[in-house]
Order: structure tokens, then sequence, then C-alpha cells
């Protein structure tokens, strides 16, 4: 099951995949170290092949749902309603 995340929210490493791709128009793999587990990035867009574009401190990067997880508590968005 894929996580969804909304354009411009929040999102949080919680695993490091074996390498990461840029978000760039022709992607490039790049070792794992260039994200921390914990760092937050911003979503850019939803990508083919189950892909989201985060923009992290360090670039922008094409990050599978099941190694970032959403900062939004799900209490501030049930208050809303």
């Amino acid at each position: 099951m894929s996580k969804e995340f909304s354009i411009g929210s929040k999102v949080r490493v919680v695993a490091l995949p074996p390498y990461v791709k840029t978000a760039d128009p022709m992607p490039m793999l790049r070792p794992p170290d260039v994200i921390r587990i914990g760092e937050e990035g911003v979503v850019l867009d939803r990508r083919p092949g189950g892909y989201w574009g985060v923009r992290f401190a360090r670039g922008a990067f094409l990050m599978e749902s099941q190694y970032i997880d959403s900062i939004e508590s799900p209490q501030a968005e049930n208050s809303s309603q």
C-alpha cells in the first residue's frame, strides 16, 4: 500500500534506500549519504513508478513512499473537519 502526500507537505526520511535518484529531467543515481534519516523535506510532485519528488537541503531527490513519512500530525488534519 503506497502512502499519499499532498504537494507542499513536509515529510521526514524514516529509512535510507540503497541509492537515491536526483529529481532532474535526467535522473542520476547518488549514494544514500546525500540525505540522512530524520532529514525533513518538502514534497514537490508525484512521479511515475511510485516516486515522490522531494526537496531536501542538498537538492531534490526521487523518494519512494516507504522511505518517507508525513510530518503533519493526523490530529491537526482531523480537527479541521
